[in-house]
């Protein structure tokens, strides 16, 4: 998964975007098309940039995360009732807005534009009835722990300079008030019956009780502190010590301790026993606008339900025939569970040899992917493993370049327990999360000149779609000779089709936590840690873990009907420049899109 694509305040289809780091975004390169009407397509593109830059202002750390540097000294409060009614008023203005204009007068790609623009303000207004805001935490997804996580400089977060340390010091000071925010928004859900399993709030306690320091000094929120550049003036480092002494010590970790007092004391007895969505208020259409954002479709749960079925089956007649091959004799649905009891399958000793081998994954994949590729991005990726603070819940990720060069495109390669490490998942892994996967998505959309609420933009069904696609270029390239490499593929496919199946199982069919855990450890061969970890995932993000099977099955799908129609003429390196150049889609205007090259190939 990416971090950019993490649901948000509203988990609203549009992801929030990024600016060039030292100034407001600037409009998109003029298109090639000459619009019909002007005017309109002047309305448009100030309407455009509008919509971008309440979303930024509304959540500006999602904003830095993409890149958006403008307002990294500030948090935002997208939790509080009064700003989640005012951003709403404004969805609705800019709807209004946008159904003034005449899409007729448009010419081609400003219509994509509008048809992009229309569905992610519809998909955000659609939320409005749920009350995401009164579940503002959980073990996967804070801002404290996203804050703290910033502490390395390392992540979305700069510090480099005395502004940057300004900036952060300032985040640190709003994150009291957010947190108190939060507390009295978890006290209205338990008034409600909105709340958490209490499983997954077990599993959050511990990273709350481990952000409240015995001192400030000791707080990880203090540590740039103890880290100052060389270049800072004593006067700087003074001034600062004192800033981030009042910021950490005189209102942060008060507030901190609060609330792991509050989650202790008060949420956890009120959590509920019930696992899926639907034991919620209104939970199972709560749900259905999920899915829907999730996967920009109209697919039923249910319909989503047997899909993965079918999947799991198919990919069980696959591990039916790579079993042998790898000296297995048994069931196929026990392949998975032999593998994993398998030593010479985790080879590791260290952190460093788990990442050297990705370095040289990637090493051999810059060699292969210019004969499937012309569209690649300018941006480095850099592959790094993920902070100590949130190894425990994390998964593997990619995380986007800065626009203005500061940040590389980054895999976070999550490591436990090297001993532990798998090493049959490493090349699909990487193909996912890195090359040609979320990079040369994500990264690569930052560089085509659209307009800003698509260059920053995005869905979760196209962005996860694509990376799952990118897997299975893996045995066209070679990389999948060795049957344990192959069956990592296969493994990591299983994943993404059983989480069709758990995912509606949890929210719609009344599974339980246990049966879900149960199945995932039948069908992936996981430990009962393992399965738990990734169905308290699915708990609290609800329609998530649908995006890629989904948005993967439709790319393959048009791929296979280009192959079939093109016959000869089919090109691989054009399909990917059709698939992706134009940004991030829902998967029905990718759909016509492709169905239009077709037409125009043939």
């Amino acid at each position: 998964m990416t971090q950019i694509f993490k649901l948000g305040a509203l988990a609203a289809a549009a992801m929030i975007a990024c600016a060039p780091a030292t100034a407001a975004p600037q409009a998109a390169a003029p298109s090639k098309q000459a619009a019909a009407n002007p005017q309109a397509a002047k309305a448009l593109n100030v309407l455009a940039d509008e919509y971008y830059d309440a979303l930024a202002r509304f959540d500006p750390v999602s904003s830095s995360e993409s890149g958006d540097n403008r307002f990294i000294d500030q948090i935002g409060m997208s939790i509080s009732p009064t700003e989640r009614a005012k951003q709403f008023a404004r969805y609705k203005a800019f709807q209004k807005r946008l159904r003034a204009i005449k899409r007729d007068g448009l010419n081609t790609r400003d219509q994509t534009s509008y048809d992009i623009l229309d569905y992610e303000l519809t998909t955000a207004l659609r939320f409005e009835p749920f009350p995401e805001h009164l579940l503002p935490i959980n073990q996967m997804d804070s801002l404290p722990v996203t804050l703290a996580n910033y502490a390395s400089g390392q992540g979305a977060q700069p510090l480099t300079t005395v502004k940057d340390y300004r900036a952060y010091a300032s985040r640190l000071a709003q994150l009291g008030p957010w947190v108190d925010q939060a507390v009295a928004n978890m006290r209205e859900g338990i008034k409600r019956g909105i709340v958490h399993p209490k499983p997954v709030m077990t599993s959050a306690l511990p990273q709350f009780k481990q952000l409240v320091a015995a001192s400030t000094e000791a707080s990880i929120y203090y540590t740039p502190v103890k880290n100052f550049p060389a270049s800072f003036s004593d006067a700087d480092k003074r001034a600062l010590t004192k800033l981030y002494g009042d910021a950490v010590g005189g209102k942060l970790n008060p507030a901190l301790a609060r609330l792991a007092t509050f989650l202790e004391k008060e949420y956890l007895p009120a959590t509920r026993t019930s696992s899926g969505w639907n034991a919620l208020p209104n939970g199972a259409d709560w749900y259905l606008v999920r899915v829907a954002s999730q996967t920009t479709t109209n697919l039923k749960p249910e319909e989503i339900h047997q899909i993965g079925l079918k999947e799991v089956a198919r990919i069980q007649g696959e591990f039916g025939r790579i079993g042998p091959k790898m000296g297995y004799t048994g069931p196929a649905a026990g392949l998975p569970g032999w593998v994993a009891q398998q030593a010479k399958f985790k080879p590791f000793k260290t952190e460093q040899e788990v990442i050297e081998v990705y370095r040289k994954l990637d090493a051999q994949l810059r060699t292969k992917l210019p004969v499937m590729f012309n569209l690649k991005p300018k941006a480095p990726l850099d592959l790094r493993l993920e902070p100590e603070l949130s190894r425990a819940t994390a998964s593997d990720h990619y995380t986007p370049p800065a626009v203005d060069g500061t940040r590389p495109g980054v895999f976070w390669s999550v490591v436990n327990d090297p001993r532990q490490y798998g090493s049959t998942g490493m090349v699909t892994l990487y193909l996912h999360e890195g090359a040609p996967g979320h990079h040369f998505h994500i990264a690569l959309v930052q560089e085509l000149g659209l307009p800003n609420f698509r260059r920053f933009g995005g869905n979760n069904a196209f962005t996860e779609g694509w990376a799952l696609y990118a897997e299975t270029l893996g045995k066209e390239m070679g990389l999948f000779d060795k049957p344990e490499d192959y069956f990592g593929h296969l493994n990591d496919e299983m994943l993404r089709a059983a989480r069709l199946v758990v995912d509606t199982g949890l929210h719609t069919k009344g599974w339980s936590r246990e049966q879900a855990i149960k199945y995932f450890s039948e069908t992936l061969g996981y430990s009962e840690a393992e399965s738990r970890a990734q169905i308290e995932r699915y708990m609290v993000w609800p329609g998530q873990a649908l995006g890629y099977k989904i948005g993967s099955l439709k790319i393959v799908e048009l791929r296979r009907r280009a192959e079939s129609a093109l016959g000869a003429k089919f090109d691989i390196r054009k399909f990917h420049d059709i698939v992706l150049g134009e940004g991030t889609l829902p998967l029905s205007l990718l759909e016509a899109k492709v169905d239009r090259w077709i037409a125009a190939s043939k």
